[in-house]
């Protein structure tokens, strides 16, 4: 494995930092702004759709999509630059059609999509025009295993009919958000890897009604556009929105989940980045007891110890991007895992050593710190909660010695 950036890699690096520095920071209080101002506290700030215009006017648009969708990137080549993006979670990645859960979406509809259904649903998520959701995750089951799932996807002549709950569905009270991938069992009673499947669901179809918004440690998440407690009853849809065929949902699931998993580390990195730059900031010009905080010792261990555990991490996120680039994430399974473990954990730690430096200052609005840490305890439950990645580990661990 090869540490240096390549040309393409430094390239876009390059364009992606300084379009950051001009745009992205500063638009970070105008976002903010704008969205307290809003008469409807889930529309989008209109600096988000001028961030776009401008990004894409650069070149820095579907740099997560590999292949003929995207912009050609590797694993590898995607992950310096997801960081970049990270340091600023709610601008970064949505300026650069590289938002979740856009991507697994956008990744599922490439891979496993009909042409009809990427005509209809797949180009405009990559052109930036519409949003989506991905319901999965549901209040009445244990969802950290995902053959526990209770929606029903009924074959009803040519339709299907949808009966369920599902909540924290991401992205779904921005009214921008016109499609979601829906999964439910199509054969309860079919093999327990094989009865779920993954249909379409356009926004205001009959029987889906978005019951209200959920909060994340007190945070409404409107600035990445809310999630959501969605109610199907007798939710009717064609049968040709089916993703692939019934029974696969469960495959697709665990298809999208990787990617997913490593953007979310990657942009992670990015945020224990800018906390790191914050507390040492702060540490330089706060004056306790007659001399810097960075003259501390409890201060420099926190900054030391954060700058070992970023730099552990991201050796390990770059090696699951190369070896998902070279032996495809079957082959990267066990570091998938080991990442989506340590890097939330991780960078929250970091965080909170950033807001404690910070004193009342890390928990109020006037720092990103607060956000910063909710986003990542959030992230220890997303895509599976760390538990259940480390007792998939251990198993996998454990059957080299059995």
């Amino acid at each position: 494995m090869d540490f240096a950036y390549d040309a393409v890699t430094s390239s876009f690096r390059d364009r992606l930092l300084e379009f950051m520095e001009s745009h992205v920071y500063p638009a970070e209080p105008v976002f903010h702004a704008q969205l307290l101002s809003a008469a409807d506290r889930w529309s989008v700030p209109p600096v988000v759709e001028e961030l776009k215009a401008e990004a894409r006017r650069r070149g820095l648009w579907n740099l997560f999509l590999p292949g003929e969708h995207g912009a050609g990137l590797t694993n590898l080549q995607y992950a310096p630059l997801a960081e970049i993006m990270g340091r600023s979670p709610n601008l970064g990645p949505a300026a650069t059609n590289c938002a979740a859960p856009d991507t697994g979406n956008m990744e599922v509809l490439a891979e496993f999509g009909t042409e009809a259904q990427r005509k209809e649903w797949l180009e405009p998520l990559l052109e930036g025009r519409i949003r989506s959701a991905f319901a999965m995750t549901e209040p009445d089951v244990a969802s950290s295993d995902a053959t526990n799932i209770g929606t029903l996807i009924t074959r009803d002549g040519d339709d299907y009919v949808i009966n369920g709950r599902k909540w924290y569905i991401s992205g779904a009270m921005n009214p921008n958000c016109k499609i979601f991938i829906v999964m439910g069992k199509t054969d309860p009673d079919g093999p327990r890897h094989q009865q779920q499947s993954q249909i379409l669901v356009p926004r205001d179809t009959p029987g889906m009604t978005i019951k209200r918004g959920m909060h994340v440690f007190g945070y409404d998440d409107a600035d990445h556009g809310g999630h959501a407690e969605i109610l199907f009853e007798n939710c009717r849809v064609p049968a040709e929105n089916l993703i692939s065929t019934p029974g696969s949902g469960f495959a697709i699931s665990q298809a999208r989940l990787g990617p997913g998993r490593i953007h979310h580390c990657m942009r992670l990195i990015g945020m224990a980045e800018r906390a790191v730059e914050l507390m040492c900031r702060r540490s330089l010009v706060r004056t306790p007891f007659g001399k810097p905080l960075a003259e501390q010792g409890v201060v420099q261990e926190w900054i030391a110890e954060s700058r070992v555990r970023i730099e552990q991490l991201r050796l390990l996120v770059l090696k699951t991007a190369w070896l998902m680039d070279t032996v495809g994430n079957r082959g990267a399974h066990t570091e998938i895992q080991a990442i989506k473990i340590a890097t939330p954990e991780t960078v929250q730690w970091i965080i909170d050593k950033a807001i404690q430096a910070h004193g009342a200052a890390g928990v109020s609005q006037d720092t990103p710190l607060a956000e910063l840490w909710a986003k990542a305890r959030s992230l220890r439950l997303a895509d599976g909660p760390d538990e259940v990645h480390k007792r998939s580990l251990a198993r996998r661990e454990l059957k080299r010695y059995a």
